[in-house]
């Protein structure tokens, strides 16, 4: 199994002083006050016993009511699952799998998962600046199952509904299952995206709290299973969750405060537009249209992302991810733009410098 790098420099930035740390998938913002008020009482309540495996009805419903009301699509609150983080939702999702499918560059957990399930995984390429699939590449590759996410980590790419529909259709016309990672979802921006769920009733969607809702450390995420894979599902939940955390379940229920999660979308999308214009002529970077990184080409300095990064990170105290570690992406780094504006600007100032001296 790979070892996840960025935890690594993670690690080793948290040992030096004055970095900014630009390497981390891990929003700095906080969540709705309302989360915060739901958790204590929880806490005051003294809600720490088990929920049923697949988790509390009541933010199942929330849950159903946020996939009506966000794109317009009908859940059955009991095809949701509550896990815990996405993670456990990826090991549920892959045992219904054989061969998975899925585009890289991609999540680096992806391929540990299916190998610790004895899965075959096959990656295929895709290419700046798209990033993204379609029918016409998937024909040439034999497998079971597809895997996507869009919006993508690392490169912030989106599917829009058309090329969403387009590889759903081939998903229900080959008999293959879809499993769609929308942990990114509401960190978008373009209006022209949607769950795969509207075009593929058969799909695996998974997604969670830890991103567009800021509650990483909370643990929380949800998948939507098909009506001929609910019961097993729930099966599995129940032998390897029992159920996801108690109290980070009632703190969800109120995560859903709208007004407030557009104010965390207007935020990261300000950054984005900071950061890419301020890089944008040092590096190649595909403008992302989601998620909160930037996928750099560092070609004109460096062949060996690792040493690169391990550089940046040494001389210029700026901590960002190596590209190896989302696929054989040596001469690319992938930069998160989880800080404010402030930190931000001393971050490209002081990549400028560093690459001044390169």
């Amino acid at each position: 199994m790979k070892p996840f790098i960025v935890m690594d420099i993670l690690k080793k930035a948290r040992e030096l002083n004055d970095v900014i740390h630009l390497e981390i998938g891990e929003p700095d913002l906080s969540p709705s006050p309302k989360v915060k008020e739901s958790l204590l009482s929880a806490v005051k309540e003294d809600k720490f016993h088990y929920t049923e495996a697949k988790g509390l009805e009541k933010l199942r419903k929330k849950i159903a009511s946020h996939y009506k009301k966000f794109y317009g699509v009908n859940v059955n609150p009991e095809n949701i699952i509550i896990t815990t983080g996405t993670s456990t939702a990826f090991l549920i999702a892959f045992y219904f799998a054989k061969e998975i499918a899925t585009p890289t560059p991609g999540y680096p957990c992806y391929e540990n998962f299916a190998e610790l399930e004895n899965k075959k995984f096959i990656k295929i390429q895709t290419s700046f600046p798209e990033y993204k699939l379609n029918k016409e590449v998937l024909k040439k590759y034999e497998f079971d199952t597809l895997m996507i996410s869009s919006p993508n980590n690392p490169t912030g790419s989106v599917y829009n509904q058309k090329e969403l529909k387009e590889i759903c259709e081939f998903c229900n016309t080959n008999n293959k299952l879809l499993i769609s990672d929308e942990l990114y979802h509401g960190l978008v921006y373009t209006d022209d995206y949607t769950t795969a769920l509207k075009y593929n009733k058969n799909a695996i969607i998974i997604n969670g709290f830890s991103k567009y809702f800021c509650m990483p450390g909370l643990r929380i995420g949800w998948m939507i299973v098909p009506d001929n894979l609910v019961r097993e599902a729930e099966i599995i939940a129940q032998n390897i969750l029992i159920s996801a955390p108690t109290l980070s379940q009632y703190a969800a229920i109120e995560a859903f405060d709208y007004k407030y999660l557009s104010e965390v979308k207007e935020e990261f999308q300000k950054r984005r537009d900071f950061l890419y214009n301020e890089l944008k002529d040092i590096f190649p970077i595909a403008k992302p249209d989601g998620a909160f990184y930037l996928w750099c080409d560092i070609s004109k300095y460096s062949n060996d992302s690792l040493k690169f990064c391990d550089a940046l990170l040494t001389e210029a105290k700026v901590a960002v991810t190596p590209g190896v570690d989302f696929g054989n992406y040596p001469t690319f780094i992938r930069i998160a733009y989880t800080k404010n504006i402030e930190e931000l600007k001393k971050g490209a100032q002081r990549i400028k410098n560093f690459i001044k001296k390169i």
